[in-house]
């Protein structure tokens, strides 16, 4: 049985409850201090997880519409890939005002360079942004065939991502490495596009 696009309607709402309510329970948080004694960590934590989260749901799409044969759940894929950058650039922002702070917010530059993992973030972040930006109709049809090469580097987050998260935790923690094997598996369902990525190089040098 194939959705519909009523069904897919329906669809979009839940996810968009599913992105938004966290953000309503985040502020309820705060307000009523459920954080630990580090809530600034906690926040930002928090975001970043949310941030990986969408992003894995962004990147099971595809391959979902296509196992269960299901193409109108593409639809879902660019609500998706909004909300995750919207959680990654309040991700950005707690990082920026709760753990610099106001008043330091100048030394921001400084420590993207000086700390790699905060580079592979902050790449991820730009690359989230650029796709944000040409996600519309209008921005595809001026793009041409561009615009699938652009929205490619979505894959590129898929390993940055993980890998920031990853380098960020001073502590052994189990969610890391989850992140990482679930974006590791989306990304090997790929490997046949991958691999006629891989292919057409060799076969231009050859012709």
């Amino acid at each position: 049985m194939r959705l519909t696009p009523k069904q897919i309607t329906w669809l979009k709402v839940a996810i968009y409850l599913a992105a938004f309510l966290p953000f309503l329970w985040l502020v309820l948080a705060v307000d009523q201090g459920w954080f630990s004694a580090d809530p600034a960590k906690d926040i930002q934590h928090f975001t970043g997880r949310m941030t990986l989260k969408l992003l894995l749901a962004t990147l099971l799409v595809t391959p979902l519409a296509r196992y269960t044969r299901q193409p109108l759940l593409i639809r879902c894929r660019r609500l998706l890939g909004l909300w995750c950058f919207a959680w990654g650039t309040l991700h950005l922002v707690s990082y920026s005002t709760l753990e610099l702070g106001l008043n330091n917010i100048g030394l921001l530059g400084r420590e993207l360079v000086t700390r790699p993992y905060l580079t592979l973030g902050i790449l991820s972040w730009l690359i989230l942004l650029a796709l944000a930006a040409t996600s519309t109709l209008w921005a595809q049809r001026k793009l041409g065939a561009n615009w699938q090469k652009l929205h490619n580097f979505v894959y590129l987050v898929a390993i940055l991502a993980p890998i920031h998260y990853l380098w960020s935790v001073k502590t052994y923690s189990p969610q890391p490495f989850i992140y990482a094997s679930l974006a590791l598996l989306l990304l090997a369902l790929r490997y046949k596009k991958f691999r006629s990525w891989w292919r057409k190089p060799r076969q231009n040098r050859q012709d």
